[in-house]
């Protein structure tokens, strides 16, 4: 079975460690992806900025950190084109697959580089990217993160946030809501013509931390024709938790699909970005978790949740 996963922070561990795409050490490598029968991967481009920025030494501005990392992605994919390439339409990605090519979205975690600016947009989307997840854990030019505050969860997008939802819909750009406010996940929700996605979230009803989505924001979800890629990292999937196991991320993904529809599932592994323990292992280990949804759904709906529903995003959007 191929499947669709909506984010990774490889990249980033490849820039600080001085690693490679095909074959590493790391949660996600080419080879092994591959094999495992990955059909599309969505590449954060993760921006560190505080004391993320201190932890990992990072001197560069967020700007031109942004483009180090880009400068690693486009060598890596320009290396290993038997094994993958770039997606920037739907098209393409429909194109790779007949070539036996994985497809590549080039994805920004945490828009603070867009600095207010719909002309940092367009020129993000004309250097490739297609999805921006709006914030990470901190305030920037579109909104607010999640927040364990009841009032600054509720803060709404800011103006120039709500100007970049339509300009973001007028180019292709997917929109992202992992990490955002409650308020900012609404005010998309009530603002963006397509279809938009939570990339790398779990459900709160069954693990109670707030960077998941609660039973009413999945079934905004679901009305809105969006996805909810369901994140292995272990303190989302359980609260406390330092390993994931198999049959609890089945258990957020039946969870979705009983309050959004089916048509609302998906995989948003945060590979490389997670700590903790996989039952799993890494990707090689994707298809023991598609193994185990064929026990708690039916095989047209394995199919969906595995690609279909992100296909059909990914067409509504680009």
């Amino acid at each position: 079975m191929k499947y669709i996963d909506l984010h990774c922070d490889t990249i980033m561990e490849c820039f600080l460690k001085g690693l490679n795409l095909r074959e590493n050490t790391l949660h996600l490598d080419l080879l092994r992806s591959a094999d495992a029968g990955l059909l599309v991967q969505c590449m954060a481009i993760f921006i560190p900025t505080n004391e993320i920025a201190e932890e990992y030494s990072i001197k560069l501005k967020p700007y031109d950190y942004f483009h180090a990392c880009l400068e690693v992605y486009n060598h890596e994919l320009d290396t290993n084109k038997d094994l993958i390439a770039p997606a920037l339409c739907y098209q393409d990605i429909i194109d790779n697959t007949n070539k036996g090519k994985i497809s590549s979205v080039l994805a920004i975690e945490d828009g603070v580089i867009v600095d207010g600016k719909l002309s940092r947009i367009k020129e993000f989307f004309d250097l490739g990217v297609r999805l921006i997840t709006l914030t990470w854990n901190y305030e920037n030019c579109f909104g607010f993160p999640q927040s364990t505050d009841p009032e600054a969860m509720k803060l709404d997008l800011k103006p120039f946030g709500l100007e970049a939802v339509q300009y973001m819909n007028e180019l292709g750009i997917i929109i992202d809501v992992s990490h955002l406010s409650e308020g900012g996940f609404d005010d998309v929700a009530m603002h963006s013509r397509k279809p938009f996605m939570a990339s790398h979230s779990c459900c709160r009803a069954l693990c109670d931390v707030s960077r998941n989505l609660t039973d009413r924001q999945l079934k905004v979800l679901g009305d809105k024709g969006s996805v909810c890629g369901i994140n292995f990292a272990p303190h989302f999937i359980k609260e406390g938790s330092t390993h994931t196991k198999i049959n609890a991320v089945v258990n957020h993904m039946r969870h979705i699909a009983d309050l959004a529809g089916i048509e609302a599932v998906a995989f948003g592994s945060d590979f490389d970005g997670i700590p903790g323990e996989l039952e799993f292992k890494d990707c090689s280990g994707m298809p023991l978790i598609i193994d185990a949804l064929s026990g708690a759904f039916h095989e047209r709906e394995v199919e969906m949740i595995c690609k279909d529903n992100v296909l059909r995003l990914f067409r509504e959007n680009f």
